[in-house]
C-alpha cells in the first residue's frame, strides 16, 4: 500500500465491504428484467419510482441493490480513513503522501 502499513486496520470490515457489492450487483441486474424493468430512468427520479408507475417489485429491488452498494462503499472509506489516519509506518508522515492518498482521504 501507499501508506507503508501491512493490511488495513479493519480487515474483516474491509471483507465485508467487498462481499456486500456481488449481491448488490445482482439485485440492481435483477430489477432490470423482473416486471420490464424499474422504469425509473437512471436517477430513480420519485415521481416515476412511485406504485401508480412502476407497481412492481423491480424498483424496490433497485432500491436495496443501491442501498447494499452505498453501505459497501461507507464501510470501505471508513476502513480506509481510519487507517490512513492510525496505520502508518514510523518513518513515513502524512504530509508527504501521495496525492492520491490525499485525493482518497478527502473524497
Amino acid at each position: 500500500m501507499m501508506l507503508g502499513s501491512i493490511d488495513m486496520s479493519f480487515p474483516r470490515l474491509n471483507t465485508f465491504s467487498f462481499w456486500v457489492l456481488p449481491p448488490a450487483l445482482y439485485l440492481v441486474i435483477v430489477s432490470c428484467f423482473i416486471d420490464y424493468g424499474s422504469g425509473t430512468g437512471w436517477t430513480m427520479y420519485p415521481p416515476l419510482s412511485s406504485t401508480p408507475y412502476s407497481g412492481g417489485i423491480s424498483t424496490d429491488l433497485m432500491i436495496l441493490g443501491l442501498h447494499l452498494a452505498g453501505i459497501s462503499s461507507s464501510a470501505a472509506s471508513i476502513n480506509y480513513l481510519v487507517t490512513f489516519l492510525n496505520v502508518r509506518s514510523k518513518s513515513f508522515k502524512a504530509e508527504f503522501s501521495p496525492p492520491f492518498v490525499w485525493a482518497l482521504a478527502v473524497t
